[in-house]
């Protein structure tokens, strides 16, 4: 169980067998239906979770709008740090965008976990560096990118997401309409052809 956790744990640092079983007892499967909530807003997140299978997007409520804040697909990291952290109220939303299924682990097991391995506090370390650094991209992107450059990124680095997520969550992300999207794509795609 936990075949693609482990391995991907196994590509950050070095595990031996016995260190890699540890996983088993620390944490569990969920298994989520398509717009099923992982998080919801209010609660307080005592998780952290690895998207094994799916998606996940991330959105938090302004002004009764929902803003797409990320999209998280295989191999990602999922939680709200502030909550997660200090124990407050999430701010985050966190929505399966498919059947999904995460491996999470709650706050008390992780410390666990370290104190048996500190490998793993260097995994956590690393895990939590790679998940600010995606958050500062997005944040660049969005304060000083204009729409047709962040599509092209999201197309360069992330092509898959048009396969898989509803265009209006695409657009929500980028911070467009569905409409101005479709004139994007439609200008991307004509450039491309010649």
């Amino acid at each position: 169980m936990f075949d693609e956790l482990k391995k991907y744990c196994s590509s950050v640092v070095t595990l031996t067998e016995a260190e890699l079983k540890l996983i088993d007892s620390h944490f569990e499967q969920h298994q989520l239906s398509k717009k099923e909530l992982l998080l919801q807003d209010g609660t307080v997140c005592d998780f952290i979770a690895f998207v094994a299978e799916g998606s996940i997007r991330h959105f938090h409520i302004k002004d009764g709008v929902e803003r797409t804040c990320d999209i998280s697909l295989e191999q990602s990291w999922v939680t709200d740090f502030q909550s997660f952290n200090y124990s407050t109220k999430a701010i985050m939303n966190l929505q399966a965008m498919e059947p999904t299924i995460v491996f999470l682990i709650r706050k008390d097991n992780l410390f666990k976990l370290y104190a048996e391995c500190s490998k793993y506090e260097t995994f956590g370390r690393v895990m939590a560096e790679n998940v600010a650094q995606r958050a500062t991209e997005i944040a660049m992107s969005l304060s000083s990118d204009k729409p047709e450059e962040r599509f092209n990124k999201l197309l360069d680095k992330r092509i898959d997401l048009f396969q898989r997520v509803p265009q209006k969550y695409i657009a929500n992300f980028l911070e467009v309409s569905p409409e101005s999207l479709s004139r994007i794509r439609k200008r991307v795609l004509q450039k491309q052809k010649s």
